[in-house]
């Protein structure tokens, strides 16, 4: 089988791989959401600056315990053995940041707001579209590189 040299070749560079990624995703979704959410202005994005690490820390989490696994069962069932390397990236893509903006859309309000309420549940479609256009954008960014 054909190993992909663009991918991370063992452990330690996928951990690598991975915090990489995953810093920049949170130092640059994190402030743009909030930004389209409360406005963008110096005090919200030093606010933003505050949670990052703790939303660092879930995302990680998030990634290795929930999307990852939801992720690893459901993409052989849409992957075809002719699909090429930019298929597999960009359908990885949109499934990893569909699973992890349904998620983040609520507990990401609740870490920010510190308090567990039930207002994330009544806007989320409305904020859930705009986390994973956020988020996918970001994402195809960083990945298409």
């Amino acid at each position: 089988m054909y190993k992909e040299d663009r991918l991370p070749q063992n452990p330690k560079e996928g951990i690598i791989f991975m915090l990489i990624i995953s810093i920049i995703s949170v130092n640059t979704i994190a402030p743009v959401i909030m930004g389209l959410q409360l406005g963008f202005s110096k005090e919200n994005y030093l606010e933003t600056l505050k949670v990052i690490p703790f939303m660092w820390i879930i995302v990680m989490l998030l990634v290795r315990f929930v999307a990852g696994p939801i992720v690893g069962k459901v993409m052989p069932k849409f992957v075809g053995k002719t699909d090429g390397f930019n298929a597999r990236v960009l359908l990885n893509i949109v499934m990893n940041v569909t699973v992890l903006s349904i998620l983040l859309t609520i507990i990401g309000n609740w870490v920010g707001t510190k308090q567990i309420s039930l207002e994330p549940f009544q806007n989320f479609f409305h904020n859930w579209f705009r986390d994973f256009g956020v988020a996918f954008w970001i994402e195809l960014l960083l990945h298409s590189q």
